[in-house]
């Protein structure tokens, strides 16, 4: 039984050992000295080439064995940092100590906190392969980065001139037998559309618009769910043909990169007019609440009236461009992958939508493993928002990653799957940022595929890695690193 063993016992006992001593060192994201000197005093200790730049990243390099000096280098890449959280009742103080990693099974947990197996698992592999001498292996250089999961920030900021490898194997995947060949790029796009207030009266209605599925725009956006501020757009755009129906204010979703489930709208309107608009409204939610019924079984519209008021409204012009930007700017799967079956290739997503003091703000996440589409869109979306005289602000851009159509180290790596596991491996993209894109980005012609144990519930207390999943991809690695030895 795993549960009569120390983790120190499980196999492969390197692996584990490192990630044993990777848990005792606090690193989530931005406190990660201490996790990055060990590495370097790692690399010390065994005579390695190593460097340490300002934000923390590490680079070790080790030479190939022998027999292998030919052999093109090879880049073993992950990332230092975690997720770290904690149960409400863990008095641990995660910024100071270690985590308590315990076995369950064929599974590794923590008490009370994140594992840390994203990414802490890529890092003790890379230090094993670095540890063991009886390895065949080309040239190695083990890229270790900081700040991935709030930006991949340091992968953006890491000087990669000193590196030779083309080839990359990042372990950052959480799913045995998947193989990643290509992520989107992204960024996000801000519209900021200036408006003018002034004074209006009518009976005061607050809409509602809730129980949406909603979602993460990159893994979920090609499921066709319902974004609760678009909706809200198509709502009022139906209203707006009754008679005295103003707008006060627009709020909806809580971030650019999450499906938005909850919009809402506070509008003023006339008497004579507020039987047409009710009307309206309803006829067009219930063909919004017919059209979702699969997708957004929740759906709710909330309508609470409070009475008649006078309030600064959104002037007749302000109020019809918003309502226009929100029903012509694109939203959601803009086109699949021509190259991975089921892929997205190039989306946008609507997640934030404010009304200010002297704007109404739009903030899209914007993503493409095309550069090119993903540029066009921001193009899209400018020259609309300047048509009704607004403009776009885009921030937080990270590259996306083509997909190799002739990948050497993809071929190498399913034949070296086929060999352990006598199947074929799942090829696949991911409709979300990697540090693959990143790297891609800065070495011409790379070629890298990621893949990684099995892992459920990352980021989270429930985190749990599969032990016998570690052994068996590590396994893997060391198959491919012996074929990655015989290419010259």
């Amino acid at each position: 039984m795993q549960e009569n063993k120390t983790i120190e016992q499980l196999e492969p006992t390197k692996v584990f050992h490192f990630f044993h001593e990777i848990c005792n060192i606090p690193h989530g994201s931005r406190n990660l000295q201490q996790i990055s000197d060990y590495l370097v005093n790692f690399a010390k200790e065994r005579g390695l080439w190593v460097r340490q730049d300002e934000n923390l990243n590490v680079i070790i390099k080790k030479p190939a064995s022998k027999g292998a000096e030919k052999a093109p280098t090879v880049i073993l890449q992950g990332h230092m940092d975690m997720v770290a959280v904690k149960d409400r009742d863990c008095a641990k103080d995660m910024e100071k100590e270690g985590i308590e990693p315990y076995i369950e099974g064929d599974w590794l947990k923590a008490k009370g906190t994140s594992l840390g197996g994203d990414d802490g698992i890529a890092v003790a592999y890379a230090l094993a392969v670095l540890e063991e001498d009886t390895l065949i292996h080309p040239a190695i250089e083990a890229v270790f980065t900081t700040d991935e999961e709030i930006g991949l920030l340091g992968a953006t900021a890491l000087d990669t001139s000193d590196l030779e490898g083309k080839m990359m194997l990042n372990m950052d995947s959480e799913d045995e037998g998947i193989f990643t060949v290509s992520c989107a790029g992204g960024g996000c796009a801000i519209c900021h559309l200036p408006v003018v207030f002034e004074e209006g009266t009518g009976e005061k209605l607050k809409l509602t618009l809730t129980g949406l599925s909603g979602g993460h725009s990159g893994v979920e956006i090609h499921k066709g769910r319902q974004n609760s501020n678009v909706a809200m757009g198509r709502l009022l755009q139906a209203m707006s043909g009754a008679e005295g129906v103003r707008l006060l204010s627009l709020n909806g979703g809580t971030k650019d990169n999450v499906i938005a489930n909850e919009t809402v709208a506070e509008l003023l309107v006339s008497k004579q007019g507020k039987k047409q608009a009710m009307d309206l409204l309803q006829q067009e939610y219930a063909a919004l609440k017919e059209e979702t019924a699969v997708t957004d079984p929740g759906i709710q519209l909330m309508a609470s009236e409070e009475g008649e008021q006078t309030v600064a409204v959104l002037s007749r012009e302000s109020a019809k461009a918003v309502v226009l930007l929100l029903n012509m700017l694109p939203n959601g799967v803009i086109c699949m992958s021509p190259d991975i079956p089921n892929m997205v290739q190039t989306s946008l997503n609507l997640g934030v939508l404010r009304t200010g003091e002297k704007e109404v703000s739009l903030t899209y996440s914007v993503r493409s493993s095309k550069e090119s589409q993903k540029h066009n869109l921001v193009t899209r979306l400018r020259l609309l928002t300047e048509f009704v005289g607004g403009t776009v602000e885009v921030e937080g851009e990270y590259p996306g990653w083509d997909f190799k159509q002739d990948s050497r180290l993809l071929e190498i790596m399913k034949e070296a799957y086929r060999e352990q596991y006598g199947s074929e491996p799942v090829v696949e993209g991911i409709h979300a940022g990697l540090e693959c894109g990143v790297f891609a980005s800065k070495i011409e012609g790379l070629d890298a595929v990621s893949f990684g144990p099995q892992m459920h519930n990352v980021h989270s207390i429930q985190e749990e890695l599969c032990i016998s999943s570690v052994e068996r991809t590590y396994c893997l690695v060391k198959t491919t690193l012996e074929k990655l030895s015989k290419l010259s």
